[in-house]
């Protein structure tokens, strides 16, 4: 990548997405086949915006590092950043908001893959002309981010748009009726 290449950051808060996945749409602990493709984000946002991808994956390591999930991230182009602090001490929030503060002082588009409101204030200074987008999913998305979409914040829902997961998600949304398809439920 040339050096006056724009890049576009993807930070991932994977604990946020799984426990979504888990917590709120399965019912359950995801099997590894339900969980999202990673790579399929990267793609995604590589060409809706037509830019390179940085991906940085950030996950709760707990002096125990998932070495096989590690090599697939490196694998696919992720950077994986484990973590580990005191107990109560939500390492990954902290790593995600120093590392949007950081990007402050440098050139480049921002995705972050979370639902969490615990990011709405550094992704508000972000939008200072530069895209910056939110992926996860539409119906758990923190209120807070909907007011920052009239200043430019950019939606992205995980199955709907990116199309991360390879089979379909059991989700009840709003369905606009332009895309409503009555063989999906017959």
């Amino acid at each position: 990548m040339a050096k006056d290449t724009r890049v576009t950051y993807v930070l991932v808060d994977g604990e946020n997405i799984d426990a979504t996945l888990g917590t709120s749409i399965l019912g359950r602990r995801p099997r590894p086949e339900e969980r999202p493709r990673w790579e399929r984000v990267l793609r995604h946002v590589q060409d809706r915006w037509n830019q390179p991808t940085q991906g940085l994956f950030f996950l709760a390591a707990n002096n125990e590092l998932p070495m096989t999930f590690v090599q697939a991230l490196l694998a696919i182009g992720f950077r994986p950043i484990p973590l580990s602090g005191s107990a109560g001490e939500k390492v990954v929030d902290i790593a995600i908001q120093r590392t949007m503060e950081a990007l402050r002082d440098r050139e480049g588009d921002v995705v972050l893959v979370s639902n969490d409101g615990d990011f709405v204030d550094q992704a508000e200074d972000l939008l200072d002309g530069r895209r910056v987008g939110l992926a996860g999913f539409v119906e758990f998305r923190n209120n807070a981010f909907i007011e920052l979409q009239g200043q430019g914040l950019e939606f992205f829902d995980l199955e709907y748009d990116i199309r991360a997961f390879n089979e379909p998600l059991p989700r009840v949304r709003i369905i606009p009726i332009e895309d409503f398809d009555p063989l999906e439920f017959l």
